[in-house]
């Protein structure tokens, strides 16, 4: 067994899971405080991507980062107030097919603005190259990506755990009817979360896309393994998902060691064994709908 690869695949598993992290945390948020299954969240990663595919070709790969998210999360605030409200208080499979077919639209339209071949999308030049340590060798890229999922990880439990947001939204997941009572509307606070949600798809299209596919059914693919990440979590749970994403991403990678053929299929597997023996996921709590 060569340890140095097996070493590496589980690096790179590492930042595979960053990259399914910050889509499944927006999903897992978008459903846990408003109730709707966001079947159009992978739409948002790839228009993030094109985004940022654009903004570089004119002011460089970092403000291509940081305008990308920004925009798609001021597309979110058109998306929660003319669809996701109209489905809050309305059966789930509604807002399902709605956003499933929202999803179908913005990949047409992405093909009829940007064709349907892959769009070119390469890191910076002084990213490029390795990292050494001892006998390691390390994408510096991959790395960065890393740090940057780790550092918005930090900001986001900050964000959920310390301030005033976060303390009503979690108590919007746990416990609406509480929040309710004491005369609180959800309704702002959900398009704050829509906004974030997106955001950090968007921000995962970009960062991600020059060691991924930029293409119009990208969005499609990922957002299936975001819907896994948060089966195996635990709807409605910060850490399940975090523990999940990184699960997922270390799993895959160490498959590809083993068994390159299997690596797709060996999410899913460990979603079933989960499943039987936790129905709720690893760390799933239970959720109630809010009125809005």
């Amino acid at each position: 067994m060569d340890f140095v690869f097996l070493l590496q695949q589980v690096v790179n598993g590492l930042v595979q899971g960053g990259y399914y992290l910050l889509v499944a945390l927006g999903l897992s948020l978008i459903f846990s405080v408003g109730g709707v299954v966001n079947l159009a969240h992978g739409a948002f990663f790839a228009i993030g991507a094109y985004i940022a595919v654009e903004v570089t070709k004119y002011l460089g790969f970092g403000p291509g980062v940081i305008i990308s998210p920004i925009a798609v999360a001021l597309l979110g605030i058109l998306f929660e107030r003319f669809i996701l409200r109209l489905f809050y208080n309305r059966d789930p499979i509604l807002g399902l097919l709605v956003t499933f077919g929202l999803a179908m639209v913005v990949e047409q339209m992405i093909r009829m603005v940007w064709g349907a071949a892959p769009v070119p999308y390469g890191m910076p030049r002084s990213l490029h190259g390795a990292v050494f340590v001892g006998n390691f060798m390390f994408s510096r890229y991959r790395l960065l990506l890393l740090t940057i999922v780790l550092v918005i990880l930090a900001g986001l439990w900050f964000l959920l755990q310390k301030t005033m947001f976060g303390r009503v939204v979690r108590a919007g997941i746990q416990r609406p009817d509480m929040v309710a009572a004491l005369g609180i509307r959800l309704q702002p606070y959900m398009r704050s979360v829509v906004m974030l949600g997106v955001g950090l798809a968007a921000l995962a299209g970009a960062l991600f896309a020059p060691i991924t596919t930029v293409e119009p059914s990208m969005g499609s693919s990922v957002v299936t393994v975001a819907f896994v990440v948060v089966i195996i979590g635990g709807l409605g749970s910060f850490w399940g998902v975090v523990l999940a994403a990184f699960l997922v991403g270390v799993v895959r990678g160490v498959t590809v060691y083993f068994m390159p053929a299997g690596a797709e299929a060996s999410m899913y597997v460990l979603m079933f064994v989960v499943l039987i023996l936790r129905p709720r996921g690893l760390l799933g709590e239970t959720i109630e709908k809010f009125e809005a």
